[in-house]
């Protein structure tokens, strides 16, 4: 199912989406569907639209000082990707999981919450590589946090994974009585989801949205209108996630 999820999507975005039109095109000798699949490759990949795409999947939220964030009983940081860049076989690079570690570790060093979770992506192409939560663990306990506030889950495939785990370490960690309330650490335009899954969990979400993908500026410019390839990665992103938001809203809760 993974391999689908990842899979199925790209015939729906703009990349996917304007070569379907071209062969289209071709094979039907209908020029125009050739000149349509341009026209949308092009308006995907403007700045114009990369933005606002963004900033609507982001929710229109805005990054919240720590100190305006309530105290709960654990904070949640959840996976963001890795890569392995060519050298050093040890070395490893983060993507979006980067600014959700500093976000989640400061939280905690500001002591919004006791404990500290870090969930575990894990890819099935890519079975030897260690759950990323164990390197995140690691990072944190350099950067002063105490081990034994330092929770992981185990192997995680995608976001309702990481949040049925999340339930299971709390209801295992905390007292039966105990408030089941986290601060979700992810980036902005992830957060719907990813607050939507939880709370199907059985947990009430704090959101701290990270990683913002979106620019704060208003100033409009001739430039907003030429292509590049940052605003058709933001539009993509933005409608991948779209898609999955409506898959999940679609889906029934589990019980």
């Amino acid at each position: 199912m993974i391999y689908l999820n990842k899979l199925l999507p790209v015939f729906f975005l703009p990349t996917g989406a304007t070569l379907l039109l071209v062969v289209a095109g071709l094979l039907l000798r209908r020029i125009w569907l050739c000149w349509l699949g341009v026209a949308l490759l092009w308006l995907a990949s403007t700045p114009l639209v990369g933005d606002y795409a963004m900033r609507a999947a982001e929710g229109w939220q805005v990054r919240q000082p720590i100190a305006n964030i309530p105290t709960t009983a654990a904070i949640v940081v959840l996976s963001g990707g890795r890569t392995y860049p060519p050298g050093d076989p040890s070395a490893v690079e983060y993507t979006d999981a980067i600014d959700r570690y500093h976000g989640g570790v400061a939280l905690y060093l500001a002591g919004k919450a006791p404990r500290l979770v870090f969930t575990g992506a894990w890819l099935p192409w890519r079975p030897t590589a260690p759950p990323e939560g164990e390197a995140m663990a690691a990072l944190a306990v350099a950067d002063g946090v105490p081990e034994d506030a330092i929770l992981t889950t185990g192997p995680v495939v995608n976001t309702a994974a990481e949040a049925q785990a999340v339930a299971e370490l709390l209801a295992a960690a905390l007292p039966p009585d105990a408030p089941r309330r986290v601060t979700l650490v992810t980036s902005a335009y992830h957060m719907a989801r990813a607050r939507l899954l939880f709370e199907r969990a059985g947990l009430a979400v704090t959101p701290f949205p990270v990683d913002f993908q979106s620019d704060a500026r208003t100033e409009f410019s001739l430039l907003d209108l030429l292509p590049t390839a940052s605003s058709l990665r933001q539009t993509e992103l933005a409608l991948r996630e779209a898609y999955g938001l409506f898959f999940y809203q679609l889906s029934p809760a589990q019980p």
